[in-house]
């Protein structure tokens, strides 16, 4: 099986060489390439496109924002967030997840073994989720499908009559309907299309957000207000 290539894009020269080791150590992945910011990524992506990106947000000459928005809207990759800003839930890092990053993970500090080794498994694993990403834009043509004929429920289980129908209706428990919804960390955006389309009197709804600790307050609080504005008229995202 081959591995899984990843590109560390990151202005500490210790940090591209922590990150080298955690991946390198792994057998299921290896570093393509490293880079001190975003213009010496471009170029090592014009030779070899990578299968993950791990980014740092505050770099010289471009920040991994704005990077990250211009990889997106050109040749979508997905990309990981390593910053040391993810410990604080920034509005940063929340502007990156809604830019299309799959997810965010601190960057690894060396200062003590439990945490350099809790950095491993979440690095490696980040790594390796990200790369099974769909990104919006790599698209492939769907293989025709070709759909037998099935049974209809009548003939695996006998019709009853309308009288019984109606008597098991009326014993079955009455509760209030829940839309009920799932996202991944990337799924922020689809989740703000999706409640922009449902109507104000929609029924109360249950979302299961998959999203680094300390963000999920903030983005409740973001989404709530975004979604106050768009109900007033003005879009405000």
């Amino acid at each position: 099986m081959n591995k899984i290539r990843v590109l560390i894009v990151d202005d500490s020269a210790s940090v591209r060489t922590t990150l080298s080791e955690i991946i390198s150590a792994d057998p299921d992945l290896e570093v393509m390439a490293t880079a001190a910011d975003p213009y010496v990524a471009v170029e090592k992506i014009r030779h070899e496109v990578p299968d993950v990106i791990f980014l740092d947000v505050e770099m010289p000459r471009m920040d991994g924002l704005t990077f990250l928005k211009k990889i997106m809207s050109q040749r979508p990759i997905p990309v990981v967030i390593c910053s040391g800003l993810a410990q604080a839930g920034s509005d940063t890092l929340m502007q990156c997840m809604e830019a299309g990053a799959v997810d965010v993970v601190t960057k690894p500090r060396v200062d003590t073994a439990q945490f350099l080794q809790e950095s491993r498994m979440r690095i490696c694993d980040a790594a390796k989720a990200a790369a099974h990403a769909k990104m919006k834009g790599l698209k492939k043509a769907a293989p025709e499908l070709k759909v037998e004929a099935k049974l209809t429920a009548d003939a695996v289980v006998p019709p009853i009559s309308d009288m019984r129908r109606d008597s098991l209706i009326a014993r079955m428990p009455v509760t209030e309907p829940i839309v009920s919804i799932g996202a991944s960390t990337g799924g922020t955006e689809a989740l703000r299309e999706v409640l922009e389309e449902l109507p104000a009197n929609s029924p109360a709804i249950l979302i299961v957000q998959h999203m680094p600790e300390k963000f999920t307050g903030a983005f409740a609080r973001r989404l709530d207000l975004d979604l106050r504005h768009y109900r007033q008229g003005s879009r405000g995202w």
